[in-house]
């Protein structure tokens, strides 16, 4: 859970109601269809999708090197989870970009010391989703009456007050509707490691894939770049549609169905305790007014654990962020190099990779860029252009790609170029609204 579910969602439905929240729906939706062609290349190659990329377009790894550098250097994740923490006044700051940066150093050391990347960054998530969704359902439980259900349930067909999908607001901020469309989910290039975890948790063909694991308290596994195809038959085809069946399965549970369940409450308790006051519209101030409200109508326990979940989850969300941006970042510095890397060489140069994104953004909180607003929009519009792009290329690579059996069918085609043209439209609608007057 990351600005989208936390901020984004909860910002606009806190200031326009919940009419807009049609948008998550549709968003988290998109990147549902997105990721299952991304880990179908996987499931089928045992390779990451960006060397699927690399083999289709050669010159498409200098695109997601500078891409990614570009979308997720942005601090956005560590600031906002600071400024959760403001109300507490923590060792008299009132300023939150110092417990930003130590946040950022944080992530760094997490990532460094844990042995086994992958189960470092899930152990981390599944402990703090275990405890936060638990609060958040029971703060719910106590805010949320029925007529702000019926309003959700009208909103999700674009149903608002007094207006249908976006509200007649000159004000209405569509920037930051694109933002949190494309973080409805994980978002831009990020969506792209899902290859990575089909790998490390040894899916399919992903089974004989290695691992990166720390160059201090890791044991060295073999782990190449390049995969295994496997070799289509009658029983090979039925244990890749095991597979396909499987992934499918797990996606939609935990990814769409969990993922959109926590934003749509997310969302409504927002509504409920904030629609409508005054003080919701500069930057993120709205968690504090809800805060406020949560103290009044639970107690003043849960208005503070309900700050601090949303500060651990959004470092979380930093934390993830770091780690997905740093393979992709690797992997695609060994594709340009053109060479199969060492195990040790890979592990290096994504210890390289997260440090330069961590001292880059530790950097801005110096130069003083630090408005979490400014700095999750910015960032979430950057990846909204980065789903676009691979958007169009995902169903080509896969279809000249991968066995027959592997293939997309029609109408997953169907939808994928649908997700591409919608991203388009939204894309070239922000540009226009906010760079060509």
């Amino acid at each position: 859970m990351g600005t989208g579910e936390l901020i984004l969602w909860p910002y606009l439905s806190s200031n326009w109601g919940l009419g807009i929240i049609w948008g998550a729906l549709l968003g988290i939706s998109m990147q549902f269809f997105l990721n299952m062609e991304i880990e179908r290349y996987t499931l089928a190659n045992g390779e990451s999708v960006f060397v699927g990329f690399a083999r289709f377009a050669k010159r498409l790894p200098y695109w997601f090197v500078a891409s990614s550098v570009i979308a997720w250097s942005w601090p956005a994740f560590s600031s906002a989870s600071a400024a959760a923490l403001k109300p507490f006044h923590l060792f008299g700051m009132t300023d939150t970009s110092g417990i930003a940066m130590a946040m950022l150093l944080l992530v760094g050391i997490i990532l460094t010391l844990g042995p086994v990347l992958y189960k470092t960054v899930e152990t981390f998530q599944r402990i703090l989703i275990s405890i936060g969704i638990p609060i958040v359902v029971f703060i719910a439980l106590r805010v949320v009456r029925i007529e702000h259900v019926i309003a959700l349930g009208k909103g999700l067909v674009g149903i608002g007050n007094g207006y249908s999908f976006f509200p007649a607001d000159a004000a209405f901020p569509f920037m930051s509707f694109l933002a949190a469309l494309a973080y409805s989910g994980a978002g831009g290039n990020l969506l792209l490691a899902q290859s990575f975890y089909v790998k490390e948790k040894g899916y399919a063909m992903g089974k004989y894939a290695g691992r990166i694991t720390s160059l201090i308290t890791g044991k060295t596994e073999p782990n190449s770049i390049l995969g295994t195809t496997y070799t289509p038959s009658n029983e090979e085809n039925k244990k890749f549609t095991t597979w396909w069946h499987m992934a499918n399965v797990e996606h939609g549970v935990v990814f769409w169905g969990l993922g959109l369940s926590t934003m749509l409450l997310l969302a409504l308790i927002a509504y409920a305790s904030t629609y409508g006051n005054p003080a919701n519209v500069t930057g993120i101030n709205f968690i504090y007014t809800q805060a406020e409200y949560i103290s009044q109508k639970v107690g003043p326990m849960f208005a503070s654990l309900m700050l601090i979940v949303t500060s651990l989850m959004l470092f979380a969300t930093q934390l993830t962020v770091i780690d997905a941006a740093g393979r992709i970042i690797t992997e695609n510095i060994v594709l340009i190099r053109k060479n199969d890397a060492s195990s040790k060489d890979i592990s290096r140069t994504y210890y390289l990779s997260i440090w330069t994104l961590i001292a880059f953004g530790i950097a801005m909180f110096l130069f003083g860029v630090k408005e979490p607003q400014f700095l999750i929009v910015t960032g979430a519009v950057i990846n909204a252009v980065c789903m676009f792009v691979f958007a169009g290329l995902l169903i080509p690579m896969n279809k000249k790609l991968l066995p027959q059996p592997a293939q997309p069918a029609v109408w997953r085609q169907v939808i994928v170029w649908s997700i591409f043209v919608v991203l388009g439209l939204f894309t070239f609608l922000v540009i226009g609204d906010n760079f060509l007057k």
